[in-house]
């Protein structure tokens, strides 16, 4: 299944929209602190710093748990839906950033039960109700696109796009940078956001860890930053 139809392209770009009510404008990732610290100063040290976020921090874990959960839904293995969640909740490397997942996860999942309402959808909700899980924000996107149909690869390379723009939007707000400046950052990261995806089919779908230590630092720092303008 590689093509997409007009209905899931129309319902991925209306689901990874900024204006889609996740609140993902709340949260920086830790970029927040990077940038009082000068870590990231300008548009080159944001693209260096979107760029390994997703080659071996966060974006590195949720494109192999997307893969892994959208795999799931075609295959209908609940069992392995399960497996992907439980890893899901569990691999954040701070407090802040499970929130950032959890917190868009859930918002993302109870406006797609209010506006695109699906019976496995549903049946998947009560199931994490019942669990007491929150489902993570890059397993509901993918178990969402898998129920509609997009193909896995659009679905990853969309999802991936929108989360490095996010960070970018926070980036160009924070440092702060030109609008300009942030659509160069996002053409300097697309190389970057393709490899991702490819790396994320290519591998192992339990291959799962990161490797974003000041990342997941920054992210800690955060959490006691005396003036800050983000959750996360």
């Amino acid at each position: 299944m590689d093509t997409i139809t007009d209905q899931g392209l129309y319902r991925l770009m209306t689901w990874l929209s900024p204006t889609f009510p996740v609140g993902a404008f709340a949260y920086s990732h830790g970029l927040e602190y990077a940038v009082e610290t000068e870590a990231v100063k300008d548009a080159a040290s944001l693209t260096d710093w979107v760029g390994g976020i997703l080659s071996f921090g966060a974006g590195r874990v949720d494109a192999s748990l997307f893969r892994a959960g959208w795999e799931a839904i075609q295959a209908d293995d609940d069992e392995r839906l399960a497996w992907v969640v439980e890893r899901a909740d569990v691999l954040r490397g701070t407090a802040e950033m499970a929130l950032e997942s959890s917190a868009q996860g859930r918002a993302f999942l109870e406006t797609l039960l209010r506006a695109w309402p699906h019976p496995r959808l549903a049946r998947w909700y009560d199931d994490l109700v019942f669990q007491g899980r929150e489902p993570a924000y890059g397993v509901a996107v993918a178990v969402a696109c898998a129920l509609t149909g997009v193909p896995l690869r659009a679905a990853l390379l969309a999802y991936l796009n929108a989360f490095a723009a996010n960070l970018v939007s926070a980036g160009v707000r924070l440092v702060p940078l030109g609008q300009t400046d942030g659509q160069r950052t996002l053409a300097a990261l697309e190389a970057d956001i393709s490899a991702a995806v490819d790396a994320a089919l290519g591998r192992d779908p339990d291959d799962l860890g990161s490797a974003a230590l000041t990342v997941d630092w920054m992210s800690i720092q955060h959490e006691t930053q005396y003036t800050r303008l983000f959750r996360s």
